[in-house]
């Protein structure tokens, strides 16, 4: 079976790109990698290229937290497999933010599944995350669900089943996580377990700093922070690193299982 094959096997490209950053259900346990073997390693930083770092875009007063857009490459076990894009948009309302998720398969993984999107409604206040709608797209599959804080329910459907859950002050979505943990690297303040909303149920993950790392990216070499994630005897974990520099956006996510590289994204260009 050629490689191609084996990931169509396994679910497909989507699959595979929803496994490494956007998906807590599947993500799980621990390894060390070595980042500089497969990255680009430019000679210009993002910072260099204008004069001053990222970070001194402006930033909206009730967030912290500053809007952008990042294009990623996606490997499976050495397999470029598709790109994702990450983009954090400021709704109408201040305060209110969308934050969107698209993943493209590429070149024979389009045969399973071309496109998926994710989408979350947030807003931020007091340097925290709350998300209100999230919306999810995979092919005919769809996952809606609205978070009505003041009756403390989260509502919808997941793939035509109804969704009616009891909500907790800081619950998660699986998108508006990720924010989350941006604005809690940023104050020091990052918890060690966060409640997430997965589809029709809520799970708990476990999320540890371990540290710093300079990793070399097709930005440059960048200082980053390591945030990994897993449930509670799972054998997977999820890696990311996000770089303070360029306002904790994550430029790297690595998915293992029992210590070995599975998936990867890394990103290719930033805008802010």
């Amino acid at each position: 079976m050629n490689a191609a094959a084996a990931v169509l096997r396994v679910g497909g490209a989507a699959a595979l790109l929803l496994a490494i950053m956007g998906a807590p259900a599947i993500i799980a346990a621990p390894a060390i990698m070595a980042a500089p073997a497969i990255m680009a390693a430019p000679a210009i930083t993002a910072a260099a290229a204008g004069g001053q770092t990222p970070s001194a875009a402006p930033v909206a007063a009730d967030a912290g937290i500053a809007p952008f857009s990042a294009h990623y490459l996606a490997d499976w076990k050495s397999i470029n497999v598709g790109t994702s894009d990450l983009t954090l948009e400021r709704d109408a309302e201040p305060g209110h933010y969308v934050y969107t998720w698209t993943i493209t398969a590429r070149g024979i993984f389009r045969l399973y599944r071309a496109r998926v999107t994710q989408k979350s409604w947030l807003s931020i206040n007091a340097d925290h995350v709350r998300p209100d709608k999230y919306h999810a797209e995979d092919g005919a599959s769809s996952v809606n669900l609205d978070f009505d804080w003041n009756s403390r329910r989260a509502r919808g459907t997941s793939e035509n089943k109804p969704v009616d859950l009891a909500l907790e002050s800081g619950t998660q979505d699986v998108m508006s996580i990720q924010v989350e943990v941006m604005l809690d690297l940023k104050n020091g303040t990052l918890p060690k377990t966060f409640r997430i909303l997965d589809n029709d149920e809520v799970k708990e993950f476990i999320y540890t700093d371990e540290g710093s790392a300079k990793l070399r990216t097709a930005l440059g070499e960048l200082d980053t922070v390591i945030v990994a994630s897993r449930r509670e005897g799972n054998n997977r974990i999820l890696r990311m690193w996000f770089a303070p520099s360029l306002g904790f956006v994550p430029v790297q996510a690595e998915r293992t299982r029992d210590g070995k590289l599975e998936f990867a994204m890394r990103i290719k260009t930033l805008q802010r």
